[in-house]
Formats: structure tokens, sequence, C-alpha cells
């Protein structure tokens, strides 16, 4: 289940203050959501939420492929003579 996010927005920015901002997410190569959100984080002491991973993308879509289970079934083979 993906978790609920709240929007915010933000009136009366200063210039000044823009301005830095922009610089300090173009310097650490973030966009200026992840910057302010990970300046929020801080300020409050949350720790950020883990993401969630879905694999909902890839479900249902297994294709066969002989030469795959081919190389599995030499895999699975014992070799009898290591083991004595």
């Amino acid at each position: 289940m993906p978790r609920k996010t709240i929007q915010y927005t933000i009136r009366g920015v200063p210039p000044e203050v823009d301005h830095a901002l922009r610089r300090m997410s173009k310097q650490r190569g973030v966009s200026l959501n992840q910057l302010l959100l990970e300046r929020l984080q801080d300020a409050t002491g949350v720790e950020p939420r883990k993401k969630e991973r879905s694999l909902a993308s890839i479900a249902g879509k297994w294709q066969e492929d002989p030469e795959f289970d081919r190389i599995l079934e030499e895999q699975r083979q014992i070799d009898w003579e290591m083991w004595r």
C-alpha cells in the first residue's frame, strides 16, 4: 500500500533564500524538492521512512527459457567423486 504524503505550498520566500536553496540543490545534485524534504526531516528530527518496494511490475511476466533450464539442470548434478 503506498504511503500517504502531504503537499505544502510556501509563500513569501525571500529571493536570497530561494537562490541559496537552489544553489545547494544544484551543488548536491538533487532536486529542490528533495533538498527541502531532507532539510525538513533534519529540522524536525524525523527519520525518513524506507521506500516501499513492489514487484507488481514484474508479476506474471515469467518466460520459459529452455537454455536457462538446461544450465540449471547441469548445476544440479552431484559429482559423487567429490563427496567421497
